[in-house]
């Protein structure tokens, strides 16, 4: 996640509810416009479905209130408004907790395309559809669970297991690479550029390759991994991630793909 951020969190009043301004539901309001016909095409059915569930406004910033009601008779799953930046013992412990952390803020018309931080866009278009499906919201959980058991050096080792599946993970649907990830969905450039890219690299899912795969938060990744079955990413549920862990920082991180960042 990014060290800082250039975005003030949007404080909800006593029931959780936010005052945005129009300008700020007209960004969402184009934002789904913008998308709505890529994921339609690229998304996965998982996906798909949780984004029909939901039912999303389409002119309007959504309230967090009002996914964690739909969410709750499903998953059991609520969503809370949190500031831009939070850490990852946070993040870790609220996955564990079955809330999900909605930086509260929507991106500005200069960071339409792309944004390096989570914003409310990414946060309820990209993330909460998952979320609806038990499945991926147990697995959510279960990367929260192991969050909570993890010490500080293994942080930035487990969240890659999420970062390349939840945030950035492809599949495969009747022979087609589809998109899974919340990034994805929620980017009007990078859910193109993951699926269709001659020159993107897409590796087969491996727990221990994801766990020493680095990353960068600032570009449109040039590495994905595509689960074939998605029961292979569900298996995961019962292995030990910590344990996992330890065998990727005994073996080391592969070289980076992606160029270094300039200073």
């Amino acid at each position: 996640m990014p060290k800082s951020t250039d975005y003030t969190a949007k404080i909800p009043d006593d029931q959780g509810y936010i005052a945005y301004t129009s300008d700020e539901d007209s960004v969402w309001t184009d934002l789904v416009a913008a998308q709505s016909e890529a994921v339609q095409t690229h998304m996965a059915q998982p996906y798909l479905k949780g984004l029909k569930l939901l039912d999303l406004p389409t002119n309007r910033v959504p309230q967090c209130p009002d996914i964690s009601a739909k969410l709750a008779g499903l998953t059991g799953w609520s969503v809370a408004p949190v500031p831009a930046l939070i850490g990852f013992k946070t993040f870790f412990n609220m996955l564990a907790e079955q809330t999900f952390p909605a930086a509260s803020f929507i991106r500005s018309r200069k960071d339409f395309d792309y944004i390096e931080e989570p914003d409310i866009f990414h946060e309820i278009y990209g993330h909460t559809p998952l979320l609806t499906d038990d499945r991926f919201a147990r697995f959510s959980q279960a990367i929260g669970q192991a969050g909570q058991n993890a010490t500080k050096d293994q942080y930035s080792w487990l969240i890659r297991l999420y970062w390349f599946t939840i945030e950035f993970g492809l599949t495969r649907e009747n022979g087609e690479i589809k998109a899974l990830g919340s990034g994805l969905a929620s980017s009007p450039t990078e859910l193109p550029h993951a699926v269709l890219a001659k020159d993107v690299v897409r590796r087969p899912f491996d727990v221990l390759d994801i766990l020493r795969t680095p990353y960068r938060i600032d570009i449109h990744q040039p590495l994905y991994y595509v689960i074939d079955k998605l029961d292979d990413l569900f298996e995961a549920l019962e292995r030990d991630l910590l344990a996992d862990v330890q065998t990727a920082q005994s073996k080391g991180l592969f070289t980076p793909l992606y160029p270094p960042k300039a200073a």
